[in-house]
């Protein structure tokens, strides 16, 4: 847990609504929680971040799955949810909203019939492009306060911290010490 800074060593919290708006109404022991102050980032980013996505008529499932299939390839919805960790019938519903828009196509694997495969078309790959620059733009307004070497390392960070719950997630005893598995190569 973080803990607040010692007497006198105290430094202003800006406001996250920008200069001359009210600053935070946490109490200074609530900021002083990380579990907290991540609820509240998140809860800011996947806000903006839904603004954007909603003007092209998206959501947040709809832009993982398209980086997905960008990265992947094709691969099967069942793979997909697994992946992703996402209900079966959410994804299904999420692909099929993505089909509809003509951003992803669905087939049957030929080897097993019972395989859906989805893969990434032209379109798909285009409208990704689009998003990704309302993506970082919502991203660089909300780490305006960081500079670049501290953007990549809070990234750098986030990374580590995925990479810890995703190995929680699957069963596995992480190394989390720095330079160990829990770290990303390269990186320490």
């Amino acid at each position: 847990m973080h803990l607040p800074a010692s007497p006198g060593t105290e430094r202003e919290t800006p406001s996250p609504q920008g200069p001359g708006r009210p600053g935070p109404t946490a109490p200074p022991s609530v900021l002083g929680l990380n579990a907290y102050l991540m609820y509240a980032a998140g809860k800011a980013a996947r806000r903006r971040l839904a603004e954007r996505l909603s003007a092209h008529g998206l959501r947040l499932w709809h832009l993982t799955i398209l980086a997905m299939l960008e990265e992947t390839g094709r691969v099967s919805k069942g793979d997909l949810a697994s992946r992703l960790d996402m209900n079966q019938s959410d994804l299904t519903r999420t692909v099929t909203d993505l089909d509809r828009a003509g951003y992803v196509e669905c087939a049957r694997d030929p080897s097993d019939r019972r395989r859906i495969e989805v893969t990434l078309t032209p379109a798909g790959r285009c409208a990704l492009t689009a998003l990704n620059a309302d993506i970082s733009a919502a991203e660089s307004e909300l780490l305006a306060p960081l500079t670049p070497d501290e953007r990549e390392r809070f990234s750098l960070l986030l990374r580590r911290v995925h990479a810890h719950i995703e190995r929680d997630r699957a069963g596995t005893a992480p190394d989390v010490t720095p330079g160990g598995s829990g770290s990303l190569p390269g990186r320490e």
